[in-house]
């Protein structure tokens, strides 16, 4: 498995379940870093549905912003981050920056000693948002995958629960 996989698609395509099972097939314990936050009943129920379904063997780590301290604090052990859009939505909600943001994720994934799997949501296939924050959104995002992308040894785009590789470096 390589260092970082990268997984994009749309929303329910089943991205979460294919990166729980390319981390699972890896020995325990396994991160699962949550960038969600709950701010209505909706997605507290989303959140614990969730946690109910993962297997034995994962410890979950709830960190709407710092994902780079995560990555390195568990340097050692395979992780999950689910997912890049949501902690992007975090940033710019809050009105941090996020070149510095993504500076940090990247360099953390780079000294990373375990396999890392990351999810996000491709938002870029539609039509143009009618508003201003939507569509810096969906720059962002379509650049912060970019960014990735190019990091990332196997790069995965899931639509339908079906796995269409982008990109599959072989290991060194």
């Amino acid at each position: 498995m390589p260092a970082t996989t990268l997984i994009l698609g749309g929303a329910r395509s089943g991205k979460s379940r294919h990166a729980e099972a390319l981390i699972t097939a890896l020995p325990a314990p396994w991160i699962y870093l949550a960038t969600g936050r709950a701010f209505d009943t909706e997605m507290q129920d989303r959140i614990a549905h969730h946690r109910a379904g993962r297997a034995e063997g994962w410890q979950t780590v709830e960190e709407p912003f710092a994902v780079a301290d995560v990555l390195r604090v568990h340097a050692d052990r395979p992780l999950l981050l689910d997912c890049l859009t949501l902690w992007l939505t975090n940033l710019l909600l809050e009105e941090r920056s996020i070149p510095d943001a993504t500076h940090a994720l990247i360099s953390a994934l780079a000294e990373r000693r375990a396999p890392t799997v990351l999810v996000g949501n491709e938002v870029g296939l539609g039509i143009v948002p009618e508003h201003k924050l939507a569509r810096q959104f969906r720059d962002e995002a379509g650049l912060l995958h970019q960014r990735l992308a190019e990091k990332a040894g196997k790069v995965l785009f899931i639509a339908a629960g079906l796995p269409l590789v982008l990109k599959d470096t072989p290991s060194a």
